[in-house]
């Protein structure tokens, strides 16, 4: 009898182990999914903003159930050095290595597109936070983005110059070396004749690379030139240094320019001689009124004791939109997750209502900022 009671008790110990190591094994479903961004190099701040939204939606969201089963999301960042090839291999790396089924990333168009391609011949969906360049998702059923397009952005800055400056000449500073540059100022320019009625609005357009410094021959001629208002989407440190030199140079004319200058670092760079700078960006705190706004903002307010940057909100909702499609996925399948994203609609997140065309791009509403007293200020909205 006594032996009996042993095995019986054996029995019931080892039956109890199994159930832990059960209900183990059901915790620790993994979901992977991968992100692509500049975390050092000429793109480094961008890509830090977006991680960060990224994270702190992780923190907060950091499981997503599908086809019955809840699993623990597993972020995996890989940098991409803010170079073209380095992003077509950091794509690579986190689909051959990680087995990630979704990816998000990345800042800069040109990365996002370098990158693109190898998501796109592995059938692997992208969701892009803040990569405006519209052939990112051009010939690319792979890729979808929450943020606006530099169409758009560039009726938005050409329409600002024209009836809030009263602006009826311009000058374009172009990143020569930058799709997201190059595509934006042809935008802007295309407009600016078309509202001006004028073929030669532009007096020139002037050009220089990723990583110049001085920028004194081209700002010279735009002095020569004298434009009611000077155009110069870029990145954000050559922008404010394009900013600081012809303020030095005398050149007092309202500069212009695109999303990208919502960094830190375009102030540290440009100090003064960036106050008036005015822009177009994705999101604002003052504007923010749905719940998942309010919980972003609360959040991260929370953690890091300042407001949060436009890219860091899409950044915040293209997690978001890739766990929505998971579970509307049922599924941790690519293929099934890519279906799922391209019929995204009426999405609520932090930086506005998600709703994605046929392209693959999402609608959504533009806000112009300006520096003033050293910070970013709030001016408008504009609805598409």
């Amino acid at each position: 009898m006594k032996t009996v009671k042993i095995i019986c008790l054996v029995l019931i110990a080892c039956l109890v182990l199994l159930s832990c190591r059960g209900g183990k094994k059901a915790e620790e479903e993994v979901i992977k999914i991968g992100v692509f961004e500049p975390m050092t190099g000429a793109n480094a701040a961008g890509g830090a903003m977006e991680v960060e939204g990224i994270r702190l939606a992780n923190e907060l969201n950091p499981t997503v159930t599908a086809g019955g089963k809840t699993y623990k999301v597993e972020l995996v960042v890989a940098d991409n050095k803010s170079d073209k090839v380095e992003a077509a291999t950091a794509v690579q790396r986190l689909i051959d290595g990680d087995k990630v089924p979704v990816l998000l990333g990345s800042w800069g168009s040109s990365l996002a597109m370098a990158g693109g391609e190898v998501a796109r011949d592995a059938r692997i969906p992208v969701i892009g936070l803040s990569c405006t360049n519209p052939l990112v998702t051009a010939g690319n059923d792979y890729y979808f983005r929450v943020c606006f397009i530099d169409p758009f952005q560039g009726v938005v800055m050409s329409n600002y110059a024209y009836n809030d400056l009263k602006a009826k000449t311009a000058v374009i500073v172009q990143e020569v070396s930058n799709d997201y540059s190059v595509g934006l100022a042809k935008f802007y320019s295309d407009n600016f004749k078309k509202l001006t009625g004028n073929p030669n609005a532009i007096l020139a357009t002037v050009n220089y690379n990723t990583g110049d410094q001085d920028f004194s021959a081209q700002l010279t001629t735009i002095r020569n030139l004298n434009p009611d208002v000077i155009f110069a989407p870029g990145n954000y440190t050559e922008s404010a240094l394009v900013m600081k030199q012809a303020r030095e140079l005398g050149i007092t004319v309202p500069i212009i320019g695109g999303d990208t200058w919502e960094t830190p670092e375009f102030i540290d760079v440009g100090r003064e001689r960036v106050e008036g700078a005015v822009f177009s960006t994705f999101f604002a705190s003052e504007y923010a009124g749905t719940p998942e706004a309010k919980t972003f903002l609360d959040e991260y307010r929370k953690r890091y004791n300042k407001e949060p940057a436009a890219v860091t909100a899409l950044g915040y909702d293209g997690y978001l939109v890739a766990l929505d499609a998971i579970k509307r996925a049922g599924s941790i399948e690519p293929q099934k997750i890519r279906d799922a994203i391209a019929v995204t609609k009426g999405f609520v997140g932090a930086a506005g209502t998600v709703t994605l065309d046929e392209n693959g791009d999402a609608t959504k509403s533009a806000f112009i900022k300006a520096v003033e007293g050293g910070k970013f200020v709030f001016k408008t909205v504009v609805n598409p």
